[in-house]
């Protein structure tokens, strides 16, 4: 691979107490060369180029890049391509506090930027740029109840938002929190505490005897039609995702016979898999359907580079998530999906071939380049398509947005 060539983008939400994502955190592989957080020169100069290339704003669908930097990249104002509304940079607190560095912090600053004290932690204390950020990022593990208190009043009366990093369980949210927290980093909201022991409600089940409806081949319209109209909510859901701009339909349809119809089996059956899972997740945070969806079309992608089936695929990449939907174990929600049993039990973790993708999108979330590397060598994928296939799903996702958030 060419010096300098960024080999990966991944990204994490940045939510707030209530569960909406109010940015993504952009992260950049550049392979062999220095990562951006020591940045040789070349190296920051590649990130921003690709960013502008990739197009920051089709990674977080409008919303704020929190974006990384390192000493260059702010000295050398090569952030400067980026729109400063929509970016906030963040400054490695481990990062020399040299004259150049808060002197270019204060320009960017002044030109709209805002900047984040990222890795946080009291041996830093006091920082010179503590006076110039708008956010101030901790990692849970390295800052005590005690630090917590102490970083509270040394922020009290400053509008300096507190950030939580690698909040990944239920408990580590309900810390974060209580430690005075509003914004939070990583993937616990796709840990909801299951209800082990309660039955899967009489509503799910009829969702999912349409589910297995809907992927019998060929689909039986005298069948499919009723079970969706007899559900208000779902042939609400359904007709409007038809009827959107995303689907790019000529003429309205006001059935779900019409549905199938003009837009086909195989487009109606993902569609109306889409409007179940949305009900499904109506009371969860709405990231967790889009990161299905991005699972999804990522593994349909990918699925001829695996040998694999795009369409069962797609499923599965959909389905990953139903727990966190439901809050119901995989365990009790398998033996109910219409998958094969290989699909199954890649749904339940079992480490075989129809999980490969699905394997690798896991870890990719994480930005665990290690080990997203590990599983394409040890399927014969190759890692560089399957990034640019993530890029595609995200950004296929971001254009669906508005007719299924």
């Amino acid at each position: 691979m060419a010096g300098g060539e960024v080999r990966s983008i991944a990204r994490q939400p940045v939510m707030d107490e209530n569960h909406r994502v109010q940015g993504y955190e952009l992260s950049f592989d550049l392979g062999s060369n220095a990562p951006l957080r020591g940045g040789s020169l070349q190296a920051a100069r590649t990130v921003l180029d690709d960013a502008v290339l990739f197009g920051i704003d089709r990674f977080t669908n409008g919303m704020t890049a929190f974006i990384t930097c390192s000493a260059e990249l702010l000295i050398e104002n090569w952030v400067s391509v980026l729109t400063p509304a929509m970016t906030v940079l963040e400054v490695p607190a481990s990062l020399p506090p040299t004259a150049p560095l808060v002197d270019a912090c204060r320009k960017l600053k002044q030109s709209g930027f805002r900047l984040t004290l990222a890795g946080f932690s009291w041996d830093l204390m006091p920082h010179p740029l503590f006076d110039l950020v708008e956010f101030v990022k901790a990692d849970l593990a390295f800052l005590d109840t005690d630090g917590c208190q102490r970083l509270r009043k040394q922020l009290h009366g400053a509008s300096i938002v507190m950030e939580a990093e690698k909040v990944e369980t239920q408990q580590d949210y309900r810390q974060a929190c209580a430690l005075g927290f509003t914004l939070f980093e990583g993937y616990y909201f796709c840990h909801p505490e299951l209800i082990q022991n309660a039955k899967v409600p009489a509503s799910r089940l009829f969702h999912l005897d349409i589910l297995r409806q809907l992927h019998k081949d060929p689909l039986d319209l005298k069948k499919i039609g009723p079970m969706v109209l007899r559900d208000a909510s779902l042939t609400y859901r359904l007709l409007r995702l038809v009827n959107s701009p995303f689907y790019a339909l000529r003429r309205e349809v006001r059935s779900i016979e019409a549905a199938i119809i003009v837009v086909g089996e195989i487009t109606f059956k993902r569609i109306a898999t889409l409007a179940i899972l949305s009900e499904f997740n109506a009371e969860q945070p709405p990231e967790i359907l889009h990161m299905a969806l991005v699972r999804a079309r990522f593994c349909e992608l990918g699925a001829r580079l695996g040998g694999l089936d795009p369409d069962e695929q797609y499923l599965l990449g959909m389905m990953s998530l139903l727990p966190a939907m439901m809050r119901q174990p995989m365990e009790k929600l398998a033996p109910e999906l219409p998958l094969r049993d290989e699909i199954r039990r890649a749904l339940l973790g079992e480490d075989n071939r129809e999980r490969c993708l699905l394997g690798w999108i896991e870890r990719h979330e994480r930005n665990d380049q290690a080990a997203s590397n590990e599983m394409a060598e040890g399927h014969g994928l190759i890692q560089q398509r399957l990034v640019q296939f993530f890029i595609d799903a995200v950004v296929w996702d971001a254009s669906g947005r508005r007719p299924v958030a």
